[in-house]
This record gives structure tokens, sequence and C-alpha cells, in this order.
């Protein structure tokens, strides 16, 4: 990092830019607090009186100072039971809201050729939403436990799991790129947190989006300041 790439909120590690975005083949993207200006389950938890103790757990998990995320995924969705299905669409509708550069810096990856991935450690209902109003290819999220019209508490069980952590996000990253029949290298992931960091690490272009401080010291390129499209200052 040198002064000017502090001053400007554009940190650069080991790259010589311009880089040419045309030569990734995909791009993979973290959703909370990265496609997105919240963390759905702490707003889900503020609809229940309950958003202080579960952003405290979301906040240390993002850090990186609990070590295993699908248990403090599990203890955050406990704290959700009993809430009204109907808070899912009421957070959707009031509360969330794509951050600044997202659709320009998605859409020039897709005018690139580039296969675009959302890998979530948040939950389907927003994902799916997002990604059909971004048209993502693809996308991967945890699913809430819902039984007459309540959250139960609980992830629903899905084929491959039942939580996506840091480690589920990279091994689908990696499966992509096998299905596809390119490099890792051919790869961009972005994300801003501790869980972020397999799938970032794995990638042949890390991007970390206004980032905590253990994934801002990883990561090639992290952006402190404005929009997601600002890592077009370096993608040509």
């Amino acid at each position: 990092m040198n002064a000017i790439e502090y001053a400007i909120g554009l940190w650069i590690r080991g790259l010589k830019p311009p880089l040419r975005l045309a030569e990734y083949k995909l791009v993979a993207f973290d959703m909370d607090s990265t496609l997105i200006n919240i963390e759905c389950v702490d707003e889900i938890a503020d609809v229940a009186g309950r958003k202080a103790e579960v952003a405290e757990i979301t906040e240390a998990a993002m850090r990186g100072e609990i070590a295993d995320y699908k248990d403090s995924l599990r203890r955050r969705v406990a704290l959700l039971a009993g809430v009204s299905e109907s808070a899912l669409q009421q957070v959707y509708d009031q509360r969330l809201q794509l951050n600044p550069g997202v659709a320009e810096f998605v859409r020039a990856c897709q005018a690139a050729g580039l296969k675009t991935l959302l890998i979530s450690g948040g939950f389907s209902f927003f994902s799916e939403r997002i990604r059909q109003h971004l048209k993502l290819d693809f996308a991967r999220a945890n699913t809430l436990g819902v039984f007459n019209g309540r959250l139960t508490g609980t992830l629903f069980d899905r084929p491959w799991g039942d939580i996506v952590d840091g480690a589920e996000k990279k091994r689908v990253l990696l499966e992509v790129c096998e299905l596809m029949g390119i490099s890792t290298e051919q790869a961009i992931a972005v994300g801003d947190g501790a869980n972020d960091l397999p799938m970032m690490m794995a990638a042949g272009l890390s991007i970390a989006y206004h980032p905590k401080p253990a994934v801002r010291e990883k990561a090639l390129v992290s952006i402190m300041s404005g929009g997601m499209d600002r890592a077009l200052e370096i993608l040509r």
C-alpha cells in the first residue's frame, strides 16, 4: 500500500494495474454487507426486538473472532424462532438496498463475459431476489426453517448440507471453476468478512469491499471508501 492508495481509499497489494477484466471468466460475490447494505439476520432480529444480541454475534463472526461460523449462525438463527415469516419481506422491502456501485460493477463483469455467482452465508429468501434483480447466473445460500408462517429457529437441510460457511464458499467456487473448465486464477472473489476469506484466497483476484481488518490485510484489492465500481479503476 502506498500513500496515494491510502488517501483515495483503494488499496492494491502486489498487482500492476490495469488488469483486463475480460481475462477473468467468473466472479463470485458474498451478499450481506457486500452486494447489499445490511446483514439480513440482524435486521430480521430487529423486528423481533433482538437485534443487539444477534448483531454482536454477527460482528464477532465477521471479524473472525468466532472460529466456528456454523455455530455462530445456528445461535443467531435460534434467536429468530417465532418471528413471523412476513418479517423477511418487510426487511427486503424496507431495509435492503444494493450497495453503491454494485449494479455498475456487475454489469461490467457481465459485459466482459464473466459468469456471476452469489455465495452467501445469509438466507435464500434474499439471495434469490438479489440473483434475479442483478441477473446473476448462480446462487447458493442457507434456507430458514418455517412452520405455520413462523420461523422455527433452524435451518433447512439441503442436498449439500445446511450451512454455507467459509469452507462451503470455497468449495462452491472451486466446483464452479471445474464445471466451467477454467483455472481458479481466472476467478474473482468479492467479500467483506472472515468467512469470505477461504473463497477469496482460492481466487486469482480477491476484492475486499469495506472489509473487516482481517480481510483487508489479505485481499489483493481493498475498497475502503466509495462504491464497488471503484474496482473498475484497476480493471479495464
